[in-house]
């Protein structure tokens, strides 16, 4: 089987007008009415309405909310590309190999063409309805847009969930309701910086691109468009951890988050820069203490006395069901909750440690590779930009789980598993693929918002997908699965089913691929990342990774009245259901 990860979009980001085929049914922004087909506001507009609230003195998950937005506030510049990739089609040819022939002019186009020091986006108008709008009613899919705040504690702001909200539809109370207030007062760079509250790293807020998505009506997605109905295609599928990139490629390789390790794999404590504090500066409406890319990415969810955790720990005690363990929250231990370097180089040498640059220190915990090897599946992670141990600029090592691992990169045959794309290629071409596979684009190709196009993520996919069904003996027995390690901060109307301290976190899009889903259509089950671990599990007859991972979790069971809920939470499937092999 082969899992290709994009970056950061919801469900509703991309499939949120899909209409699937006849006799099936799916939850999303056209179904519900909060828009027509052509984009436009829906009779239903209202349930995907926007508040502004206020916080201060003490973090809050859902804290009082002050007015309705009349209209959005405006979208503004972050660090998106004014520029195209590549000039020329031959330059983007020697630099990129991973999109099929005849794609190469998308890497050419898209700049904003904005001058640098732009605020507001003029290419969105300023009076855009409180709710969800279509991005390419503004600007083509080819196009560049900006890119929202996606971390830990905003991302459970930005839900909203109190169980006071509660329905039968809706059991977790989560509302979805907080985006563009989140994004206008935190940004992501707080940092401990006494700056203005609609301030981030980049000298401002993203204002409302979080309530942004493509229209698959109107021919943008058109690729995935067209495998969701020849194929199958999960609506209930989510990131497993609030926050970015690199917690959830960690929660697929290890099953759960990870933690601050000493020299003997035990938790200790990290610098004090690298602690979360998401408590508002005084002063300010929920402009964090110490947030962002200069510092902050942990926590110790065990203690309810650290800045943040109490508001989370309240909020799961308060619900109908108990939470798994309250997360894997180790007593004394920080987890990481955002995006850190890992504790390898490629080479297998250890990364530099401190207060600065930020590097997750080598960890002991159980992994997915370890688990396979102990069982002689054969593995391999292919991660674009890797060449012998090397990597290169575009090759996202955030994204790879193993890097992080002391048993993997200290072990000379168990390293030789990282991969890269050329290296997926031969093996799809001569036959040799291993049991399970792990792909993630470069930092071209990935999908990601401002600084990539998530067409060039749809056609790096459709070259892996080609490659295997011209090769007979693969395809007759080889899954492809694609999926986004995270929402990117924008809106999504599904349900979120708190597990643990870590998340669940917003739906994201999952299609799988394969002569065994050709025609299943719509799953509604509820999954997450470690659904991909529990798959692989169910398939080869293996154990959990570990006895605290979340793929111990039982398979959901539901009703037929609310498919998408389960009645014995906390609970995430194993993915099973997405192929027909009676069939």
């Amino acid at each position: 089987m082969i899992l290709i990860i994009g970056e950061n979009r919801t469900f509703d980001e991309v499939f949120g007008t899909f209409k699937p085929g006849k006799g099936q049914t799916v939850r999303n922004l056209l179904s519900e009415g909060i828009v027509h087909a052509d984009g436009t506001p829906g009779p239903n507009f209202s349930l995907a309405a926007q508040w502004q609230a206020r916080d201060v003195g003490r973090y809050s998950i859902h804290p009082p909310k002050t007015a309705r937005f009349r209209t959005l506030p405006r979208i503004n510049v972050d660090s998106m590309r004014t520029r195209a990739l590549f000039a020329t089609v031959r330059a983007a040819q020697t630099a990129e190999p991973a999109l099929p022939t005849g794609t190469y002019s998308l890497l050419t186009v898209g700049g904003s063409g904005l001058r640098p020091g732009t605020l507001v986006d003029p290419r969105f108008p300023g009076n855009l309805p409180d709710g969800p709008f279509n991005i390419t009613r503004y600007i083509s899919y080819h196009d560049y847009a900006e890119d929202p705040t996606h971390r830990f504690f905003q991302m459970w702001q930005e839900a909203d969930c109190d169980i006071t909200r509660a329905t039968p539809r809706n059991p977790s109370g989560c509302q979805n309701d907080l985006w563009p207030w989140v994004e206008s007062t935190v940004g992501s760079g707080s940092n401990g910086n006494p700056q203005p509250a609609d301030y981030n790293e980049d000298g401002h807020h993203e204002g409302a691109i979080s309530m942004g998505f493509y229209n698959m009506q109107a021919g943008d997605v058109s690729y995935f468009d067209k495998l969701a109905h020849e194929y199958a295609l999960s609506d209930n599928y989510h990131q497993a951890v609030m926050g970015g990139t690199g917690a959830n490629h960690i929660a697929i390789g290890y099953g759960t988050a990870m933690y601050y390790a000493g020299a003997s794999g035990r938790p200790t404590v990290p610098p004090s820069n690298q602690i979360e504090n998401p408590d508002p500066q005084a002063g300010t409406n929920n402009f964090y203490t110490q947030d962002g890319y200069h510092g902050g990415s942990y926590t110790e969810c065990a203690d309810k006395s650290q800045p943040g955790v109490a508001a989370i720990r309240s909020y799961l005690r308060s619900l109908p069901y108990p939470a798994f363990r309250n997360g894997d929250c180790r007593r004394g231990a920080y987890y990481l909750v955002n995006n850190y370097n890992p504790g390898y180089l490629g080479t297998g040498a250890p990364a530099p440690l401190g207060a600065y640059p930020f590097t997750v220190p080598p960890s002991r915990q159980p992994n997915l590779a370890l688990l396979l090897a102990r069982h002689h599946v054969s593995w391999k992670y292919y991660g674009e930009g890797w060449n012998h141990g090397r990597e290169a600029a575009n090759y996202c090592n955030i994204c790879n789980p193993f890097l992080y691992s002391t048993q993997v990169m200290t072990h000379a045959a168990l390293r030789r598993n990282l991969r890269g794309i050329r290296d997926l290629y031969r093996d799809i071409d001569n036959g040799r693929l291993p049991a399970v596979s792990i792909v993630k684009p470069d930092g071209y190709l990935d999908g990601h918002p401002a600084s990539y196009k998530f067409e060039l993520f749809e056609d790096f996919s459709r070259k892996i997908i080609e490659r295997v069904k011209a090769n007979p003996a693969l395809w007759k027995d080889t899954a492809i699965m694609i999926t986004v390690d995270e929402g990117g901060g924008y809106y999504d109307s599904g349900y979120i089913q708190p597990i643990d301290f870590f998340g669940d976190g917003t739906r994201i899009p999952l299609l799988v691929v394969s002569r065994y889903s050709r025609g299943v259509g719509m799953v509604h089950t509820y999954a997450d990342h470690v659904s991909f671990d529990k798959f692989v599990e169910a398939n080869w007859e293996l154990p959990p990774i570990s006895a605290r991972s979340r793929d111990n979790l039982p398979d959901p069971v539901t009703t037929r009245r609310n498919p998408y809920v389960p009645i014995n939470s906390p609970a995430i499937g194993d993915l099973m259901d997405l192929f027909d092999f009676d069939r």
